[in-house]
């Protein structure tokens, strides 16, 4: 027989007692999704290290599935955040874009887990994140706000014509993943840790100034 669902949560307390348990939940279920893969993740791993049952956790996200995409969101939510935090005032456009690929890089060394997860995803064809309406809306804000820049820039000449947000964006995402991504297989072949706190720096600089470089009309 199927266990009776939790009474229903009534009151600003009880409310905020189960934003907090879901928070909680989703902090934990990140670091097992991330450490362990999908397949690998184990929901009675996640109750076990909460303050809450597995029961909980079924009644919360409805299943391990459930749990996985709400993590998923969480974590592009938390990116996307910190893109509509960012403060542009008084910068031109070309330097509001090396702002936002220097926070890019900032936000994925900051968030490992964020970066594993995204392969994870990638491994299972990003089914799960296709399933989610969420995602597909979380991502339109930052495609939208490097198209505005770079009509300003394109506006006040120091854009290129041709850019195009998308290929910017997967330029920006490329760059920060793989120093996360790729840490490890790259220090192995070539003696260097891309997460070097001496280097990083040098590493933020630089995916801004490819980025500069890229959009930068080169002439006629």
């Amino acid at each position: 027989m199927q266990d009776p669902a939790p009474p229903a949560v009534r009151g600003p307390g009880r409310a905020r007692d189960a934003a907090r348990t879901r928070a909680e939940i989703i902090e934990v279920a990140t670091r097992e999704f991330a450490e362990q893969g999908y397949t690998g993740a184990r929901v009675d791993r996640i109750a076990e290290r909460t303050r809450t049952t597995k029961r909980m956790i079924y009644y919360y996200f409805g299943g391990k599935e459930g749990l996985y995409v709400a993590v998923l969101e969480h974590a592009y939510a938390g990116i996307r955040q910190s893109e509509r935090d960012l403060d542009l005032t008084g910068l031109r456009p070309i330097e509001a874009m090396r702002r936002l690929a220097e926070l890019t890089y900032d936000h994925h060394v900051a968030h490992p887990e964020f970066i594993r997860l995204v392969s994870i995803e990638n491994i299972h064809r990003a089914e799960h994140l296709a399933s989610s309406e969420t995602l597909r809306n979380l991502n339109m804000p930052v495609t939208d706000l490097i198209a505005g820049l770079l009509a300003d820039g394109r506006a006040d000449g120091t854009v290129r014509a041709d850019a195009d947000p998308l290929d910017v964006h997967m330029v920006i995402s490329a760059y920060c993943v793989f120093a996360v991504a790729n840490r490890h297989t790259f220090d192995a072949l070539f003696g260097r840790d891309l997460l070097d706190p001496a280097r990083r720096g040098h590493y933020r600089t630089l995916v801004g100034d490819l980025v500069v470089r890229y959009l930068t009309p080169t002439g006629p």
